[in-house]
């Protein structure tokens, strides 16, 4: 590689400089990007803006990057309630209330640049439910960071650098709570295989989930994890947890005109080993009718269960990744 250069953003000025020359202008406008240099477009276009309405472009996969995950607070399982009536949890997710962004860019040759995008996010972790049969609520403070890799190929040479690069490749995201508690410290994930009308489609490897890369439709890939409305889809996730109870682990869908959609695992298997348990969630579901089509990030976490079940703020600890999945037309 040529160089790094490392670019660290607090609500960075580049974004807030694309917004303006994006603001009150058709996505699909190529004029506003002319002023920006190369660096500049492709951090913003990692960070914050999509400049395609296009539901099914690759771009639109980072800037909803947060926003896909939870930011709304507590929603209930799409599977509902579980547990005893009279200790039973109702609601639970995250809010966000700040983000941080630091990149790091540097070149192969003059024709790829490869992006790892880090984020900070705080919020609070809100739980809702019954103890005793009395409902009750808590909001924990939160720190977790994620990481995804993405790279841009030229495929021009002209003034405007939108004309000049496009989505290569880009990983999927690697994530988990540094505060009140580590996730990995809890919960390490080590695999994921993902089962489309029993078949197996696609297979994602941990614990640093940033190692598996996804090529862009522009240069030919399909997203490997693809699904028509009434598909049954069974997912596998295999973990180890130093925890005796047994850990919270969902699938969060992302954000439509319905809200969220979370469909919590069921725990398959469970071996002592090591400093704890080596353990396997599966859980099956169908692709319901009304899911928005196009290109969306989907999560999976997965939380200690005194994250959900204990009201101290000093205990939660959440490991997760996320993958792109396209919904077909």
């Amino acid at each position: 590689m040529n160089y790094m250069k490392r670019v660290t953003l607090i609500f960075p000025a580049i974004v807030l400089t694309a917004a303006v020359y994006i603001s009150g202008c058709n996505n699909d406008s190529i004029n506003e990007t002319g002023s920006l240099s190369d660096d500049e477009y492709l951090t913003t276009l990692a960070v914050n803006t999509a400049f395609s309405s296009d539901a099914e472009d690759d771009d639109n996969l980072f800037a909803n990057e947060i926003g896909d995950f939870d930011s709304d607070g507590a929603v209930s399982d799409i599977n509902g309630n579980e547990d005893f009536p009279l200790d039973s949890l109702l609601k639970w997710g995250r809010t966000v209330t700040g983000t941080g962004i630091n990149t790091s860019i540097s070149n192969e040759g003059d024709s790829v640049k490869h992006i790892e995008v880090k984020r900070t996010v705080n919020g609070n972790f809100i739980i809702i439910g019954y103890i005793n049969g009395i409902i009750d609520s808590v909001s924990k403070p939160y720190s977790q960071h994620q990481k995804r890799l993405i790279t841009f190929k030229r495929i021009n040479n002209r003034p405007n650098p939108r004309l000049n690069w496009r989505v290569y490749k880009y990983s999927a995201v690697d994530g988990e709570t540094d505060f009140p508690q580590a996730g990995k410290e809890n919960i390490t994930l080590s695999k994921a295989e993902f089962y489309r009308n029993n078949e197996l489609v696609l297979t994602l490897n941990g614990p640093d989930f940033t190692v598996n890369e996804f090529t862009s439709r522009f240069f030919g890939g399909v997203p490997l994890f693809e699904v028509n409305p009434g598909d049954n889809v069974r997912i596998k996730i295999f973990a180890s947890s130093n925890q005796s109870d047994t850990d919270i682990v969902a699938f969060h869908w992302s954000r439509n005109a319905f809200g969220f959609h979370r469909e919590r695992f069921v725990m398959t298997s469970q071996i002592p080993g090591g400093n704890g348990y080596e353990r396997t969630y599966e859980k099956s579901f169908e692709i319901y009718s009304q899911h928005n089509r196009g290109l969306f990030n989907g999560f999976i976490s997965a939380n200690t269960r005194n994250s959900l079940y204990d009201n101290s703020t000093g205990l939660f600890s959440s490991t997760y990744f996320g993958l792109p999945y396209k919904v077909r037309h």
